[in-house]
């Protein structure tokens, strides 16, 4: 399958140029010409199936001109070694609890899929070596840094603002060594998305090096996300729920709600969606306004939706042709502050003894205020609590127990490097490593 510019000023390019460049020439996002539907025989059936079986048949449809059959079977089922179950929170909303991989967020799904697909094209074209770069507002760097560790050929750069993730995440991504190395940027995730960009764009940087990314911007991460919008499905159909489902997504940098959109183009019956923001609610305010004015992020404690100018915006945009009105027929959104977030996680806790973390805890909230009658309302539980343990204990007043895949990577040794969001020097330290 052939992907062009969301910019429309590149040339187009196969999966594998797309995967390996991760941004297209003209800086915009790469997009696939189809997006084929799956056939109703396979809504029909799909309560029947298994996680891994789902999902390749949607990994199917999106890279099997461009991957051998039993090669794109093993990644999926590689990658998907963990589940992703559906929990009932109150009567007609529930959790769909994303924390179940190697780092406990969402992103392992991308991230690991990635790696190993990457891996595939490196190996197939005998490539030496590729560098990975990726900004972090929290959970991106260690899902996608223990998804390429040790990973022959590939080389990990995790750039993240210093001081803007909780102390668990840094941990996941600081401590691994190998072939992983950590860059703390004194800025904000913002500064860090910027100096990843403004790296692919540097020639006499890509002369010498051979570049990606796996932020969401690359379509290998941002696309296998599409997999657990099908599973949530299967899982409601299977409880009796699916008619007038609704989805809410708490959103950053916006891959994740991409992902779904994607999968509803693809015929999954899903009513709509909602893009649930923190104070960061420049999305909020483009449904509000027709207006996208990007501005720099604040920090807030669902800090890995702290991005002032969403990348995947832009696949948004294209996916509905730039109308705002077909945007806002499909998607709404909501937008909560720090004392409604905590608010939100207090009370869940408290009446229903379900532990949100402050980011599902936005998902949660627009669902309670936004569903109609008759709809069932699914939310993504993008992380474990403890993965922001500080903040959530002292919201609750309760002391949270950390799962020992997470106290594993608590007793390591940090090993980051300073970095200043001066681009100069990012590209000076790439040229002499």
């Amino acid at each position: 399958m052939q992907y062009y510019s969301t910019n429309k000023q590149a040339p187009d390019v196969t999966l594998e140029e797309a995967v390996v460049k991760g941004l297209a020439a003209d800086k915009g996002l790469f997009m696939p010409f189809t997006i084929k539907p799956l056939p109703q025989e396979f809504y029909d059936s799909i309560d029947t199936l298994g996680f891994q079986e789902i999902a390749y048949r949607v990994a199917d449809a999106f890279f099997g001109e461009d991957v051998p059959a039993d090669t794109l079977k093993q990644i999926v089922y590689d990658t998907l070694s963990f589940d992703v179950p559906l929990v009932k929170v109150t009567e007609n909303i529930y959790s769909l609890e994303l924390f179940h991989g190697p780092t406990l967020a969402f992103k392992d799904v991308g991230g690991r899929f990635m790696a190993r697909l990457l891996g595939y094209f490196i190996r197939k074209e005998g490539k030496k070596q590729v560098n990975v770069l990726v900004a972090t507002s929290g959970d991106t760097g260690s899902a996608v840094a223990n998804g390429f560790l040790g990973v022959e050929g590939i080389h990990v750069y995790v750039l993240y603002p210093k001081g803007k993730v909780s102390e668990i995440q840094e941990k996941q991504f600081t401590t691994l060594g190998q072939n992983i190395t950590a860059l703390e940027v004194d800025g904000t995730f913002d500064d860090c998305q910027a100096l990843v960009k403004a790296a692919f764009m540097d020639k006499e940087l890509n002369s010498r090096l051979q570049l990606t990314s796996a932020n969401s911007i690359n379509v290998a991460r941002f696309l296998p996300q599409a997999f657990y919008y099908f599973y949530a499905y299967a899982q409601l159909k299977r409880a009796g729920k699916a008619a007038n489902a609704v989805i809410c997504v708490p959103s950053g940098n916006f891959g994740n709600i991409t992902a779904g959109l994607f999968g509803k183009r693809m015929g999954l019956p899903i009513k709509r969606f909602i893009a649930s923001n923190n104070r960061n609610d420049i999305f909020y305010q483009y449904l509000q306004t027709g207006i996208y004015a990007p501005r720099p992020s604040v920090a807030t404690i669902a800090n890995a939706m702290d991005v002032g100018d969403p990348s995947n915006f832009a696949r948004v945009l294209d996916l509905y042709g730039g109308s705002h009105a077909a945007i806002s027929a499909e998607i709404s959104g909501a937008a909560y502050t720090d004392e409604q977030i905590a608010e939100t996680v207090k009370n869940v806790w408290t009446d229903e003894h379900y532990l949100l973390d402050p980011h599902g805890a936005c998902g949660f909230r627009a669902l309670q205020e936004g569903l109609q009658p008759g709809e069932t309302g699914v939310f993504l539980e993008t992380a474990h609590p403890a993965k922001f343990k500080d903040t959530v204990e002292n919201i609750i007043g309760e002391a949270i127990q950390i799962p020992e895949k997470l106290q594993a990577f608590m007793r390591g040794e940090k090993k980051s490097l300073p970095m200043s969001k001066d681009f100069a020097d990012f590209k000076r330290y790439l040229m002499n490593v």
